[in-house]
């Protein structure tokens, strides 16, 4: 018994010596190489500088579109500096009367943190849906995988910052899934148990075909 103890605790330290003389402080990422389920390829360490690791651009987007609101990113594609960090954010921007519609991040739980104006945000699950108006220094999440969305309801501009349990949390717009492809209206209509005339009007608007 004392011999498998032995060969237990020599094959757990041999693993973690193993698996340490991989670990790095940190990765910037090198985006100009295609993605790995891991990550990206790190940069030499000779090509870093300090301006790796900071970002500019974090404000306020063009909010003159079909949802009135705009979400400034700071993913691993616009920061490599967070590459295999498990990290990122975003500003989130809604025009008076806009929203972002229902969608999902497949790969990340998101926080949001209100700043300015009145947010109606929520998520569903299979039974419930969890909704709550946010106001400055209000905070709210979503679990990851699940759909969500976030409404402006209050008068002028709303702001969140947002972050993510990702460095490249992916989204799925369920709007752009369903009325910006070509499958043809009547099937589209015959799925989702809306009038055709209207599932014809959202193909309209967010260029879909068929």
């Amino acid at each position: 018994m004392k011999i498998i103890h032995i060969l237990f605790l020599f094959t757990l330290l041999s693993s973690t010596i193993s698996h340490a003389s991989y670990i790095h402080d940190f990765c910037v990422g090198d985006i100009m190489h295609p993605e790995t389920p891991t990550g990206y390829h790190c940069m030499p360490l000779e090509n870093i500088t300090s301006d790796d690791f900071v970002f500019h651009g974090f404000v306020a987007g063009n909010t003159n579109n079909s949802f009135n609101a705009a979400l400034t990113s700071a993913f691993v594609t616009d920061f490599p500096a967070l590459n295999a960090l498990g990290i990122s954010a975003a500003r989130l921007d809604i025009a008076e009367g806009g929203a972002i519609p229902v969608h999902t991040h497949p790969s990340a739980t998101e926080l949001m943190i209100m700043v300015q104006g009145e947010i109606t945000a929520g998520f569903f699950t299979t039974s419930t849906v969890y909704s709550k108006t946010l106001k400055p220094g209000d905070l709210m999440v979503f679990p990851q995988g699940l759909l969500h969305f976030q409404v402006n309801s209050g008068k002028g501009k709303a702001t969140a910052f947002l972050t993510f349990s990702s460095s490249n949390p992916g989204a799925q717009l369920l709007d752009l899934l369903l009325f910006s492809n070509n499958l043809p209206s009547e099937l589209v209509a015959q799925t989702t148990f809306l009038d055709l005339a209207q599932v014809k009007k959202l193909k309209a608007r967010f260029g879909g075909r068929g």
